[in-house]
């Protein structure tokens, strides 16, 4: 097994090895729990971790979270006059989709 990342928090953790998987990858999340360990252990040594289990994969799951990281956010205005950033194909405030 190869550790392949360390993610902020338990939710893009399970976003990530989710994709993983999705694209063929074993993958599995470790140290789900140890984030209430932090303060008795070092914060950093609590992060949840993302690894596979082949070594033979590693460029490749390493290539598709890269590209998972590098995705652009899009900020665009709604007709509603609201400003929308993010990942948002709707307004937050009155539900009409995106401009295309």
């Amino acid at each position: 097994m190869l550790r392949l990342a360390r993610a902020p928090n338990i939710a893009i953790a399970t976003l990530w090895v989710d994709l993983l998987r999705q694209a063929g990858f074993d993958a599995s999340l470790q140290r789900y729990f140890l984030g209430a360990a932090a303060g008795e252990l070092p914060p950093d040594q609590c992060l949840p971790e993302v690894w596979i289990a082949d070594r033979s994969q590693e460029a490749g799951a390493r290539e598709l979270l890269d590209q998972l990281l590098a995705t652009p956010q899009r900020r665009w205005a709604c007709a509603c006059g609201e400003i929308v950033e993010g990942g948002f194909e709707s307004c937050w405030n009155c539900g009409r989709p995106m401009p295309p």
